[in-house]
């Protein structure tokens, strides 16, 4: 019963962790103003390739995306919506873990196809939805990919000790 317990505690906090790294560097990429215009380039979307190696990153996360949104101040819509594409994009990339090139796609995808609606309708964007669907599918893949590729041959060895 005790291991139990401190499994699930452990899941707790690494997914509280993650929450936390996710809002600190969203505010990071918004000081910088790399989190506007049309290619976003947001430092968070970096920790989407944690679901390789940590369940636990599903749930923080989406709880960071819903942190982040709600605490900059975005569009209600967003703050509903964004989590929702996160949560999507953590499961595919969880469920493809296996194959580590591609694992991080449904991350990319889940952004790429739901937030241009959600900057449409929320925010009156006035770009194309598939123009929105491509810069914001550009911004997923550099910070996914690029930002995230990094990330996770830095510290893969890291992650995967902890189990």
């Amino acid at each position: 019963m005790k291991n139990n317990q401190s499994r699930r505690t452990l899941f707790l906090c690494r997914g509280a962790l993650i929450a936390a790294l996710y809002v600190a560097l969203t505010y990071l990429s918004k000081l910088l103003g790399l989190d506007s215009g049309a290619i976003q380039v947001r430092f968070s979307e970096m920790l989407c390739v944690l679901p390789i190696f940590m369940p636990s990153s599903v749930l923080g996360l989406t709880l960071g995306c819903f942190l982040s949104n709600l605490l900059v101040g975005a569009h209600w819509l967003d703050i509903l919506i964004g989590p929702a594409a996160t949560l999507i994009g953590a499961l595919g990339t969880y469920l493809l873990r296996r194959v580590r090139w591609l694992a991080p796609l449904p991350a990319v995808l889940s952004n790429a196809l739901i937030i241009p609606f959600v900057l449409s309708y929320a925010y009156g964007a006035e770009q194309a939805i598939p123009v929105m669907m491509l810069t914001v599918g550009i911004g997923e893949i550099i910070s996914v990919y690029g930002l995230g590729g990094v990330f996770m041959v830095s510290a893969r060895r890291f992650l995967e000790r902890l189990g």
